[in-house]
């Protein structure tokens, strides 16, 4: 039997001023959220050093695999401990999505928060107020 499996579900990436914006697609596989894990520890490396943001769009993230939930703590104890301060997720209400985001992600810890919008602007809004700002001609949710 074959261990290594294709990932399944996709993301993009991109880093505009000081925050990180992530797209979330699809059901993931342990293999997508390591993929997911990688490459966000890259995109992050120019952040590191200063306080930074992350804008989350996950309306399109369709949950994962329990094999995903150490892979995606560990990644937010890393987060955390390079810089990152808050967090703005942006989705629809869900309490299924909620309860799978709240198993992998704390709400605040060490001067980190975490928040939820169905709005982008709102979630922008929020990150702003805290100096975490992305460029002026960038619209966050078609840059990923």
């Amino acid at each position: 039997m074959n261990d290594l499996l294709e990932p399944h579900g996709s993301f993009n990436l991109s880093v505009s001023n000081n925050i990180l914006i992530a797209r979330l697609s699809g059901s993931w596989n342990k293999e997508c959220a390591e993929n997911f894990a990688t490459n966000l520890q890259i995109k992050a490396r120019p952040l590191i050093g200063e306080p930074w943001g992350h804008l989350v769009f996950l309306d399109n993230w369709d949950l994962g695999v329990p094999e995903m939930l150490p892979i995606i703590t560990e990644l937010v104890i890393w987060c955390i401990e390079n810089g990152l301060e808050k967090s703005a997720q942006v989705y629809n209400d869900s309490m299924i999505k909620k309860y799978s985001i709240d198993q992998m992600v704390v709400k605040q810890k060490r001067g980190f928060e975490r928040r939820v919008f169905a709005e982008p602007d709102k979630a922008m809004s929020w990150l702003s107020k805290y100096g975490f700002r992305v460029d002026e001609n960038i619209i966050p949710q078609d840059v990923v």
